[in-house]
């Protein structure tokens, strides 16, 4: 019995204690400061960016969010698609001795106009090698790599512009249309952005640009390591977390949280929300659907709960 008990032991020296640290953790940190003083808060961020406009400043973007990979768009049609959609482009491989046709001088005036690609002719075996033998027909456009913003970012573009934060978070939306769909209803009904997981999750491709319909040129995309935390951490700076969920406890015209600070979380169509994030909202609510739909996409189901939050906010 006493090997197992520290103090009777027969070793000399001073004995292990906790140096009044368990005392002094007991004891009271005083009262709660108030939303304004509270560091990451929406409120806080309310007053900081106040200050700023009064001296004519800008917060200065995290920029953490990382960056994309680049892309090849690969065909006539693909290329002359994304090139009328506005899809950022840095780079137009043309092959060399190409069939003029109406797609390949469309192609040519449209990046001559748009200004800032380079026009590269190269030969076939080249364009057959850089796209690993797919069917290019003689058109390749690079696409560069996109800059996702820091998930803070889109609190900060919030209380830059007065208004309450109005978000939305995709968990488990792999279709890289959808998400294209999720900015251009962002962008449409004045929400601050989008925010992504980093892992099984579209990202902002080629597709995804087409999609937004140019929304995505001012509707910035975070990233998010761990989607979780960061919904977490909204949580911390006032915003209400509110999850889409067939089985919701309400409708979205009952809760009164989306006229405030607020992230809209959208799970995938098949899966809905996965059980870490569905723990983490602070309300999960149903879209009502009397025609008897058991769900909505990604894109449809983010915009009619954008537009609920729209006409509360007006």
């Amino acid at each position: 019995m006493a090997a197992n008990n520290r103090r009777m032991s027969g070793k000399k020296g001073a004995q292990v204690g906790s140096g009044g640290q368990r005392r002094r953790g007991l004891e009271g940190k005083g009262p709660t400061p108030p939303a304004e003083m509270r560091k990451g808060h929406v409120k806080q961020r309310a007053a900081a960016a106040k200050v700023r406009r009064a001296q004519g400043g800008r917060p200065q973007p995290r920029r953490g969010g990382g960056k994309s990979a680049s892309e090849l768009v690969v065909g006539r049609n693909p290329v002359v698609e994304a090139l009328r959609e506005g899809v950022p482009a840095s780079t137009l491989y043309v092959q060399q001795f190409i069939d003029n046709d109406e797609r390949v001088r469309e192609a040519l005036q449209l990046a001559a106009e748009r200004g800032g690609i380079n026009l590269m002719e190269a030969p076939r075996p080249e364009l057959d090698r850089m796209t690993n033998g797919l069917n290019h027909q003689g058109l390749v456009l690079q696409v560069p790599p996109y800059e996702y913003a820091h998930p803070e970012d889109l609190l900060d573009a919030a209380a830059d512009e007065g208004a309450d934060p109005l978000v939305v978070a995709l968990d488990g939306v792999t279709d890289p249309r959808n998400l294209g769909a999720v900015v251009r209803s962002v962008s449409a009904f004045g929400g601050h952005g989008v925010v992504v997981p980093e892992r099984r999750s579209a990202g902002m491709t080629a597709g995804a640009w087409k999609t937004s319909a140019g929304a995505a040129a001012r509707t910035p995309v975070a990233r998010a390591t761990n989607l979780t935390r960061v919904l977490e951490q909204y949580k911390k700076a006032g915003v209400a977390v509110v999850g889409l969920a067939a089985d919701g406890e309400a409708e979205i015209g009952e809760l009164a949280a989306l006229s405030g600070p607020v992230v809209i979380v959208v799970g995938s169509e098949g899966k809905g929300l996965s059980r870490l994030v569905g723990e983490t909202c602070d309300y999960r609510v149903r879209i009502p659907m009397p025609g008897g739909t058991e769900s909505l996409n990604a894109g449809v189901a983010a915009g009619i709960v954008l537009y609920e939050a729209a006409r509360r906010r007006s």
